[in-house]
């Protein structure tokens, strides 16, 4: 199981030199991979271009892009450019986001996620290949084809919890990118799902990269307290909720991977042998050194 961290955004005129630092650093501190999530700031793709374009040996993703506020032939063509600028070390992960957003912020109608994710796919796979693009459905039109130099295609993530969502991101793209999933659910319903709907559609082995809040340390307790008022808002969000509901715990204090090392990295252990590809670290408490100490010890092995 390949380890990486999540990048945290940084606030001020120089956020953008303090990602490439922390870019850098993961790097340097050994681990695979480093990624980000596109929320309300600054925005990931072109954060990523700017920040990562001067860290080498690193992959670098987002773990995600919401597809709605995006034409599909827009963001493959934002993604295929955020990849020529890391000459080709980067994994586009898109997401459906949620209702309260894409409808109740953006104004987007959001009645039927499966359909739409399924009909950009349509357009959004092909040109992330270097293909001409030609697709009319009843969410998503596009008729076109892009000339961004790139090597290679552009991986693909799709942020995928449900058994329908399992099979697009099986049958369409690379893999899922989790978040908020625990590993009685990664080994009981997203891993057996997907990969049965990769074999069925003759497809490679998926990704399944896996995201989660951790902390070493001897206090659990208010590590424990922390995530839940950090990470408050994703306990009722339907998507996470459902799954926390199949893990049988509370909330995302109760996801969140805390304890000593020896307790963190039987976590790790766990969600390995669950069939995890990919671990991402989100670290989440204030001046906490062991748990990078740690995380680079694993990362390292």
């Amino acid at each position: 199981m390949r380890v990486g961290v999540l990048l945290n955004e940084r606030g001020g005129v120089e956020a953008l030199g303090k990602l490439a630092d922390d870019a850098r650093r993961a790097a340097d501190d050994g681990f695979s991979s480093a990624w980000m999530s596109q929320i309300f700031g600054v925005d990931a793709l072109t954060a990523l271009a700017v920040a990562g374009s001067g860290v080498p040996g690193i992959e670098l993703g987002t773990a995600v892009v919401p597809t709605y506020p995006r034409h599909p032939a827009v963001l493959a063509q934002q993604a295929r450019t955020t990849a020529l600028a890391l000459q080709g070390r980067f994994t586009l992960g898109i997401g459906l986001s949620h209702k309260i957003v894409i409808e109740d912020m953006y104004g987007y109608d959001y009645g039927r996620p499966l359909r739409h994710m399924d009909e950009y796919l349509s357009v959004l796979a092909p040109l992330l290949a270097g293909e001409n693009a030609s697709f009319t459905g009843e969410t998503v039109r596009g008729h076109i084809g892009l000339s961004v130099p790139n090597e290679g295609r552009v991986p693909l993530l799709l942020a995928a919890l449900g058994p329908k969502m399992l099979k697009l991101a099986a049958e369409r793209a690379d893999g899922t990118v989790l978040w908020m999933t625990g590993p009685v659910t990664v080994r009981e319903h997203i891993v057996p799902t997907i990969t049965a709907a990769a074999e069925a559609a003759g497809r490679d082995a998926p990704r399944v990269v896996c995201v989660l809040p951790v902390c070493v340390t001897g206090e659990v307790e208010r590590a424990r307290e922390q995530a839940a008022e950090t990470f408050e808002v994703y306990g009722v969000l339907p998507s996470y909720r459902a799954m926390m509901d199949r893990e049988g715990v509370e909330g995302p204090k109760d996801l969140a991977i805390v304890g000593d090392e020896d307790a963190v990295a039987a976590k790790l252990e766990e969600l390995a042998k669950a069939g995890v590809t990919d671990f991402v670290a989100a670290e989440y408490m204030p001046g906490d050194r062991r748990t990078r100490d740690f995380l680079k010890s694993v990362a390292g092995r």
